[in-house]
């Protein structure tokens, strides 16, 4: 695997990551009853924007390492997989 390919493959495992680690521990304007003028109550009352973002990045890398070490350490195929 090159560097560019490693870094596009991180980017879209950081991109599904991000997608699966977005909705926990939401709570909603509406649960907290405190709804922002002008804002939906179903709008995110703390988003912890950068907690979320440190936690993609952690579980994007543990799946990433996990796949580098399939195909380039082992040297496995996708072919393997099914055996």
């Amino acid at each position: 695997m090159s560097l560019v390919g490693g870094i596009a493959i991180f980017f879209v495992i950081w991109w599904l990551c991000l997608f699966v680690v977005l909705p926990f521990g939401v709570t909603s304007q509406h649960e907290a009853d405190e709804i922002a003028l002008g804002s939906e109550p179903g709008a995110p009352h703390e988003p912890f924007i950068l907690r979320r973002v440190l936690a993609t990045t952690a579980l994007a890398s543990i799946v990433f390492a996990g796949i580098y070490l399939y195909f380039n350490v082992y040297g496995l195929r996708l072919d393997d997989l099914l055996q």
